[in-house]
């Protein structure tokens, strides 16, 4: 698990350190003055660059957004949004709390985004760091496997929409499909997976709780809130079928495919 961080972290520092170095090439260009960073009464100032601090700057603010690559370019949100789709059709307000279905999500994305992460580290990160890659083709191989996963996953529609809306032509190749428009279409294809999951989850909540009401109605107990009666009769229905079970199964066999 810790692995699957660190690839992510290499994968945001591999970026970071391309943004970087286009940075250092303006800075350079623009003549800007001396600046030394001094920590711990050591002077960080190889060169006495401002793109010194720069490539500082820039990696922290590409490693503070790796939580939301982890929210948005992984099978995160369409867990999450199922699973709190299930506790809404329950009717269990705040049962499970949010802390237990966004652990339970973040660990069900590591289980079903290891095999990526893991060609991702091997392809990419790993050569790099031991030397026999480029930064250029390791950046590229390390991010390959990830947008593979998001192609994929896309619908040709939502592909297509933000081709249109960014303009970029038309690919040949699913790998051709840049990746500024894989991961939006792939967040607007998982949340449309994830309300079509919902619906068919709440549908049979959702008679219940009309049987209940019209069974209360037909015997003059309008004064009795249906909830009272339909929650017990959906939690014994949910444990019956053993609900979290088949969901979690369900959604992680949407994904191996």
């Amino acid at each position: 698990m810790l692995k699957l961080i660190i690839t992510l972290v290499h994968i945001a520092a591999l970026v970071a350190i391309t943004i970087a170095a286009s940075t250092e090439a303006m800075a350079q260009q623009a003549a800007l003055p001396d600046l030394s960073i001094s920590v711990g009464g050591n002077e960080l100032a190889g060169g006495g660059s401002v793109a010194s601090s720069l490539k500082i700057v820039l990696l922290l603010t590409v490693l503070s957004f790796a939580p939301a690559m982890i929210l948005c370019m992984t099978c995160f949100t369409r867990i999450a949004v199922v699973l709190g789709m299930t506790r809404t059709a329950l009717g269990t307000a705040s049962l499970p709390p949010n802390t237990v279905i966004t652990g339970l999500a973040l660990f069900l994305t590591l289980a079903i985004m290891g095999p990526v992460f893991d060609k991702s580290y091997n392809q990419g990160i790993k050569p790099y760091l031991e030397g026999q890659m480029g930064q250029d083709e390791a950046i590229t191989k390390s991010i390959a496997p990830l947008k593979d996963f998001l192609v994929k996953h896309s619908r040709e529609k939502d592909l297509a929409l933000f081709l249109q809306i960014t303009r970029s032509e038309q690919p040949k190749d699913p790998a051709d499909v840049p990746f500024f428009v894989a991961v939006p279409g792939f967040i607007l294809s998982e949340l449309n997976a994830a309300f079509q999951i919902g619906f068919l989850i709440a549908l049979p909540f959702l008679v219940l709780d009309m049987v209940v009401s019209s069974v209360l109605t037909s015997m003059s107990m309008i004064t009795l809130p249906p909830v009272v009666i339909s929650l017990p009769l959906k939690l014994m229905l949910f444990v019956i079928v053993d609900g979290w079970h088949l969901i979690i199964s369900s959604l992680v066999k949407t994904y191996r495919v």
